[in-house]
């Protein structure tokens, strides 16, 4: 999309709101026939893998949904900076200028500490325990009550397992190598930084290396070594680290305009949950497909390091995360709410995975 399209998109978009039409206009002079159009943004730069494209992608998402609605539902994909910049999608489908956006909901903390316990928490759950918790506990409820007051419903549709610690410039041996460094880290894992003396630095994704690359930055965290590899984190930085610490799984959110989603029949409805569905276990089975070719080459080729952190480091990060959550926690009653809810099925879930997972892993 041009500039000049881009603008008129906006301005059409601001007429239709003031007119008294909230969103999806052309969804909503279709809605008679029984056919709907939507618009999703992203935070994500255009062709990136998972984010954007590929299995389990939100473009892999929108087809799925045509296909299974037969055409009836249609919807329109942007990547960050093509309709709207990055971080603006939140705003974006609360204001009705699209339908949909595609993010993480760690993203939105500064104006809803809440959603970043829909992401991931640190030192919380593996992927097998937050989903559980989102479909079968109280996490899908707690997610559309949080956003209820902005007029958002949200759901999965993606989730990359596991993520790496990050790269650094420079060897980790203490925590006080952590004092005064500047790192890309976002959600409650950058609050735990910054009680270390982490500057803490929220950049997307197309970013993080020439910040990286240029010495803004000292250290950044992506996602794991496929993606990491892509974005070619590995020729700023040597030291790649590890123990999955800040995100033991990572959740992509769907975020939809509940007016626009109340506009659909449930029949269709149902098909957008499935596809989201769907989504959530192709990109998580992706992931797993391609990281570890990934981490073979960047140590056997690319010259990086790739480690655990230190015990003791490890230990110091775990303090400072319960500090921070029980912080984050008491700051809002909302957030103290789905703060409980998680802990207490992390601790019912933990005492199954110390009895099935954790024996087998140890072998």
């Amino acid at each position: 999309m041009s500039n000049l399209d881009r603008r008129q998109f906006l301005r059409g978009a601001a007429a239709a709101t003031a007119g008294g039409v909230a969103l999806g206009t052309s969804g909503v002079a279709n809605a008679q026939s029984g056919r709907f159009t939507m618009k999703m943004t992203n935070a994500y730069n255009p062709g990136s893998p998972f984010y954007v494209t590929g299995p389990g992608s939100p473009t892999d998402f929108c087809k799925k949904v045509d296909t299974m609605s037969g055409g009836r539902l249609k919807i329109q994909h942007f990547a960050a900076g093509e309709l709207i910049p990055a971080l603006e999608g939140f705003d974006a489908v609360q204001a009705g200028t699209v339908e949909m956006n595609a993010a993480n909901a760690y993203f939105w903390a500064g104006k809803v500490p809440a959603a970043q316990f829909f992401t991931t928490v640190p030192f919380g759950m593996n992927t097998q325990g937050m989903m559980a918790w989102l479909y079968h506990g109280d996490g899908m409820k707690l997610w559309q009550e949080v956003y209820a007051p902005f007029g958002l419903v949200a759901m999965p549709m993606g989730n990359t397992g596991v993520q790496m610690s990050g790269w650094f410039r420079k060897p980790i041996e203490s925590v006080k190598d952590f004092d005064g460094l500047k790192m890309r880290i976002p959600g409650l894992a950058g609050k735990v930084y910054s009680q270390l003396g982490v500057n803490v630095r929220l950049l997307p994704g197309g970013e993080i290396f020439p910040a990286l690359e240029r010495g803004v930055i000292d250290a950044a965290e992506f996602v794991g070594p496929f993606q990491d590899r892509r974005l070619g984190l590995h020729k700023a930085a040597k030291f790649y680290y590890t123990t999955g610490w800040h995100e033991p799984t990572n959740v992509t959110e769907l975020l939809i305009n509940k007016k626009a989603w109340d506009k659909l029949p449930k029949d269709l409805q149902m098909m957008v949950q499935m596809a989201a569905q769907a989504c959530v276990m192709d990109s998580l089975a992706w992931s797993e497909s391609v990281n570890a070719e990934a981490l073979e080459d960047l140590v056997k080729n690319q010259g990086v390091k790739a480690q655990p952190l230190p015990a003791d480091v490890v230990k110091r990060l775990k303090e400072a995360t319960m500090d921070t959550l029980q912080t984050v926690a008491n700051s809002d009653p909302l957030a103290k709410k789905v703060y409980a809810s998680f802990t207490s099925f992390r601790d019912k879930h933990a005492s199954w995975a110390a009895l099935s997972e954790k024996p087998f892993l140890n072998l």
